[in-house]
C-alpha cells in the first residue's frame, strides 16, 4: 500500500520567520498504520539560540523537553542530520507524498532552519516532493459541514474574532465527539492526531482539496453564513 509521511513542527521565532526546534513525522498509510515515527529536537535552535527559545510560543514545555531529553525519550540532532534521516526515510519507503496541518507554515518553517544555519542552501525537502495540506482537506471536507457547525456552537468553538476555529485540536475534537481533547504542541504526538484526520478525510469517499492554502479556514466560514442566510429566508 502506498506510504506517505505526517509531519509538524514546534518553533521559536517570529510569525514570520518560524524556526523549528521539535520537529516529528510518522509514515502511515491511508488506513493510518504507522509504519516508522521520528522525533527529533533541533541542536541549532533548542541549544545555540537560548534567547530565541524563551520567546518560543510554547516555551513552558521547556522543562518537560529538558526532561525526556534526559530520559533519552528525545533526541537532539543537527537540522542536517535531520534532514538527511528525512530524506532517506523518503527513498527508503519510496515516500513522494507528505502531509501536514497547515502545510504552508512547516514547510517554510523547515526551509528557514536550513537557511538560518547555511549560506548557501535554502531548501529543506527533495526538489521534487509533493506537498499537500490536512488542513485544507479537513475544511472542504469535514468543517464545512452542518453537523460541525452544530458541534462548534455548542462547545463554543470560536476564535476571539467570532469565527469558527478550524485548528487540528478543533477538527480532532469533531471527528472524537470529545469537545474536552487538548492538543499536546509537541511535534511527533501532534503528527499522531493528524494522520488520524487525514485518514478520517480519506474514509468519507468524497471530494476535498488538499492543496496548500493559508486561507482554507475562509471556505469554512462562507459555508456556515450561506447556511445561516438561507435559514433567515
Amino acid at each position: 500500500m502506498k506510504k506517505f509521511i505526517v509531519l509538524d513542527t514546534e518553533t521559536a521565532g517570529s510569525v514570520g520567520r518560524p524556526l523549528p526546534y521539535d520537529f516529528g513525522w510518522v509514515v502511515v498509510d491511508k488506513n493510518g498504520r504507522i509504519y516508522e515515527s521520528y522525533s527529533f529536537i533541533i541542536y541549532e535552535i533548542y541549544c545555540k539560540e537560548k534567547e530565541l527559545m524563551k520567546s518560543a510560543y510554547y516555551a513552558e514545555k521547556i522543562p518537560m523537553y529538558e526532561k525526556e531529553i534526559k530520559e533519552g525519550k528525545r533526541k537532539i540532532v543537527s537540522i542536517w542530520t535531520a534532514r538527511r534521516v528525512f530524506i532517506d526515510c523518503m527513498k527508503k519507503n519510496k515516500i513522494t507524498s507528505i502531509y501536514a496541518y497547515n502545510m504552508g507554515f512547516d514547510r517554510r518553517a523547515l526551509n528557514n532552519d536550513i537557511e538560518f544555519v547555511s549560506s548557501w542552501m535554502k531548501w529543506f525537502f527533495p526538489k521534487d516532493t509533493d506537498f499537500k495540506c490536512i488542513w485544507h482537506m479537513a475544511c472542504s471536507s469535514l468543517l464545512n459541514r452542518p453537523s460541525y457547525f452544530k458541534f462548534a456552537e455548542k462547545n463554543n468553538l470560536f476564535t476571539s474574532k467570532g469565527n469558527l476555529q478550524t485548528s487540528a485540536e478543533a477538527c480532532y475534537k469533531y471527528i472524537t465527539k470529545n469537545p474536552d481533547f487538548v492538543e499536546s504542541h509537541t511535534g511527533l504526538e501532534d503528527t499522531l492526531i493528524e494522520k488520524e484526520i487525514l485518514t478520517y478525510c480519506f474514509r468519507q469517499h468524497k471530494k476535498f482539496d488538499d492543496s496548500v492554502n493559508s486561507a482554507c479556514w475562509m471556505k469554512v466560514q462562507k459555508k456556515r453564513k450561506e447556511r445561516i442566510a438561507a435559514a433567515l429566508v
